[in-house]
């Protein structure tokens, strides 16, 4: 789905993943569940493009929910995946700690719980190969995307800032719809190895500037970084 010039969405508001594009290619944030790769092929039909316009493909943190097609994009295709060193063997073997799941309801959990299995999320393929990236570091992808350290959702949780898009991806550094509970609007992702940390991350994306935060789970929310924070803080 188009948002704006050179953004797409990939997925729902359940899970989603985006895809940049411009004229020397495609940059993807995130790659959903394994069952997005249909999603992914009909985006880029739509453009008249194939997977091999596709020039990188950045996870925002390294959990399941994230990195669905990217082994199949990177084996079948070559497609570079770049992810946070300190999420390189989350990413690579989905080891993580437990984290308590916080307040729930029936009905969107097992919304949640169903849409995965439909796309197949039950059963991931972790990457087997990455690139590390560190905070600050400007990807030679299209786009120019900026890594932007987020630790708190997991150790190398990063927001990516894509100022030709106009957009801040942030995973699940923050979130506008709680899978577990459905309520919307900016707010603390579940899920969160530390929250604290992850309220305080909140403050590395408050200076950039951006009309749109994207996160993994939840709508697209039209607004400035800044006000996202602020948002969650009230919230």
């Amino acid at each position: 789905m188009k948002l704006a010039p050179h953004l797409h969405r990939l997925g729902n508001d359940v899970v989603a993943s985006y895809l940049i594009d411009t004229a020397e290619g495609i940059t993807l944030v995130d790659a959903g569940l394994p069952g997005h790769w249909q999603d992914l092929r009909n985006e880029l039909r739509s453009l008249g493009k194939s997977a091999d316009d596709i020039r990188g493909l950045v996870l925002t943190h390294g959990d399941s929910d994230h990195i669905g097609f990217a082994e199949r994009l990177r084996s079948e295709h070559g497609v570079p995946v770049f992810v946070h060193a300190a999420d390189a063997d989350r990413a690579r073997t989905g080891d993580k700690p437990k984290t308590a799941f916080g307040p729930m309801r029936v009905g969107p959990t097992l919304g949640f719980l169903g849409y995965s299995v439909r796309k197949n999320g039950l059963r991931p393929r972790h990457v087997s190969e990455v690139t590390e990236v560190g905070d600050g570091d400007v990807l030679d992808l299209p786009g120019q995307p900026v890594i932007v350290s987020m630790p708190g959702h997991s150790p190398g949780s990063v927001a990516v800032h894509v100022p030709l898009a106009d957009a801040v991806f942030v995973g699940d550094a923050l979130t506008t719809r709680h899978v577990l509970t459905g309520r919307t609007g900016p707010q603390p992702a579940p899920f969160t190895d530390d929250p604290a940390e992850a309220l305080a991350s909140l403050d590395r994306i408050a200076p950039l500037k951006a009309s749109w935060v994207l996160p993994g789970h939840g709508a697209p929310w039209r607004t400035s970084p800044a006000e996202v924070r602020e948002a969650i803080r009230k919230s």
